[in-house]
């Protein structure tokens, strides 16, 4: 049982009154270069009529700004390999930084290093990745459940040149982005019913009786995604199933459970009454007939489970590329029992594409109301505008520039097309004034996710790496300086006699660049903790507790002393290595020098067919630590 009563001392209280009545609502998160006119805006849907005020922004104006762990209260840039979507890049910070006003995510061609694992002989390996780029996400940072999000973005590279994959999204504060132990069983459920085909593959189903880790018992949980903009550039041959042409971009509502009986094939119009009906689309925008979702293979059977991508696409021209534009969702949460709600997508204030809870009936499925955070990123995957199938006497194992053998299976023109710079100028966020469906917090007291992240942390980071928590605490001042103009001149910081940035309110990272953020109103730290009755933990509990166990160390320190004393009347035993021959053993699962279990806690099956290897529930932890 969870219980959230919060008591807190009169003085304690007090204060906390006068701190709320001095902050502005809302204003933690807020970039102080946001423009005045930009502190509130108005929806672009026609029946809205609400007012929007600002609740997250991130300007970019400061150059200098980089975004490794530690460095930033917004955002994080990974420094770690991605193994989703058959990603051909390695992600580092370096490769994320504000410069002339805008915030650049560059890919370039360079050679990393790293640990894998191979899956059949179930041992770790050297490999490398020949392209280096980045990704900047929120995770447990900023999150909002409901709202309008907008970027103001201009696409990298040459827009008739494939391979490129920038991204710009939301995804739900229980799963991290390329963290696939993270994600396993958890994304991208919106799924809020108890049904037995889904409890299994589900790791938050609303069948459970029980809550931990401080969820409540019977509400389903998940991480669903929100793909704001996912550019595919290329040339503009006609396409099968669409009159949209290369480049264009997705605009995606991705959710589990999915449609399982006559879905679609890839390339081809879903047949009626097997797929979402009712989605509205704008003039430009056309229902995206080459992503439909995936299915996550997972053994045993029960625990494999359909996902789907309700997604449009919309053309974009050479413009897109050499100017920023406006990209916006419009995210309504549905009301307490899962019904209606809506995403509805803009660009440049125009209507592309909107999905109402209404339209989710097929699968059961809600329009999200998980905290979700927000993530930018270019990725190149062989599975993003790559030749399909593989180019005629190219085996497509390799791909790397200015290697012969690794060449023939990139786009035309690839390789002289990178580096590549992603521009995003602004991103903000705004809800609705009095809005009881708008919630700020990566754990909400609706939406708890504190206390099973922290049970679960090992998800969360890159263990084998050498990560030993999931992020870093933020760093204020300290890095070397030899003026002011380091540290943010005489308004963000000062150099100190000794040489080091010193932040000034409200501003703060290694070099105080950064403006400070923080949640306003955070939920109260007791709802993250199971609280105890201190009428129970009276004098004599405690002087019984204490006399029990003093006569339980007691206990255990004598049987242990007569043991050692009964092992010493034993004649010395033999030291040589006896011979054992196991009929029916089957090989050691695991080679090289460590264990699963103590790594991520991984139990294996083995079979008595050397060459089959059953995974009891896997947990992703395994393909997360490469």
């Amino acid at each position: 049982m969870r219980f959230r009563s919060l008591k807190i001392p009169t003085a304690t209280a007090a204060t906390l009154l006068f701190i709320l009545s001095v902050t502005p609502c809302d204003a933690g998160w807020v970039d102080p270069d946001t423009p005045e006119e930009s502190l509130t805006t108005e929806s672009h849907f026609p029946q809205d009529n609400r007012q929007y005020e600002l609740v997250f922004s991130d300007e970019f104006e400061q150059d200098g700004r980089t975004f490794e762990d530690g460095a930033d209260p917004r955002w994080t840039a990974i420094d770690k390999n991605d193994y989703t979507n058959e990603a051909l890049h390695y992600y580092r910070p370096e490769n994320v930084k504000t410069t002339n006003g805008v915030l650049n995510i560059t890919t370039i061609l360079k050679s990393n290093t790293y640990k894998a694992f191979d899956e059949k002989k179930l041992k770790f390996f050297a490999d490398a990745k020949h392209i280096q780029s980045g990704m900047l996400q929120g995770w447990n940072k900023f999150c909002m459940i409901g709202g309008i999000i907008e970027f103001s973005a201009k696409l990298p590279g040459d827009p008739k040149t494939g391979g490129l994959w920038p991204a710009l999204w939301m995804l739900g504060n229980l799963a991290r982005g390329t963290y696939v132990g993270s994600s396993n069983y958890i994304w991208p459920y919106s799924y809020d019913k108890c049904d037995e085909k889904n409890r299994h593959s589900q790791k938050i189903s609303a069948c459970s009786k029980v809550g931990h880790y401080g969820l409540d018992p019977g509400v389903g949980r998940g991480s669903p995604e929100i793909d704001i903009l996912e550019a595919m550039m290329g040339s503009d041959e006609k396409l099968p199933s669409t009159n949209i042409t290369r480049p264009y971009f997705s605009t995606s509502l991705q959710i589990a459970p999915g449609v399982e009986k006559n879905r679609p094939n890839l390339g081809k119009l879903p047949k009626k009454g097997y797929w979402y009906t009712g989605l509205e689309y704008g003039n430009n925008t056309q229902l995206n007939p080459f992503f439909y979702g995936v299915t996550l293979i997972h053994e045993p059977k029960q625990f494999t489970y359909q996902s789907d991508a309700i997604s449009a696409n919309t053309r974009v021209t050479k413009d897109f590329f050499e100017k920023h534009h406006k990209y916006r969702v419009e995210w309504e949460p549905p009301n307490d029992d899962g019904t209606d709600g809506y995403l509805k997508w803009y660009l440049d204030g125009e209507f592309l594409y909107g999905i109402r809870g209404e339209n989710l009936k097929i699968s059961g499925t809600i329009i999200p109301r998980e905290p979700m955070y927000l993530l930018m990123n270019t990725a190149v995957a062989s599975s993003w505008g790559f030749p399909k199938p593989c180019p005629e006497g190219c085996d497509c194992k390799c791909f790397k520039c200015g290697d012969p053998d690794c060449t023939c299976g990139l786009p035309d023109g690839f390789c002289e097309n990178i580096p590549a710079s992603f521009e995003i100028d602004y991103v903000r966020a705004y809800q609705a004034v009095n809005e009881s469906k708008h919630f700020l917090g990566c754990s909400t007291e609706q939406m708890p996710t504190g206390r099973f992240i922290a049970g679960h942390k090992n998800d969360y980071m890159d263990a084998v790496n050498g990560q030993k928590e999931p992020l870093l605490p933020i760093q204020n001042g300290g890095s070397y300086c030899d003026t002011s103009a380091d540290c943010g001149l005489s308004s963000k910081g000062d150099c100190s006699s000794s040489k080091r940035c010193v932040c000034h309110d409200g501003y703060t990272g290694p070099r105080c660049l950064s403006p400070s953020g923080f949640d306003d109103n955070p939920p109260p730290e007791s709802m993250e903790h199971i609280e105890v009755d201190m009428i129970v933990m009276s004098p004599v509990f405690l002087a019984l507790a204490a006399f029990a166990a003093f006569a339980f160390v007691l206990f255990v320190s004598f049987a242990a002393l007569r043991k050692r004393r009964q092992v010493e009347n034993y004649d010395q035993l033999p030291t040589e290595k006896p011979t054992h021959i196991y009929r029916d053993a089957a090989p050691s699962a695991i080679d090289g020098n460590g264990s699963y279990q103590q790594s991520g806690g991984f139990n294996l099956i083995t079979s008595n067919d050397p060459k089959t290897v059953t995974y009891c529930m896997i947990d992703g932890r395994l393909l997360d630590e490469h």
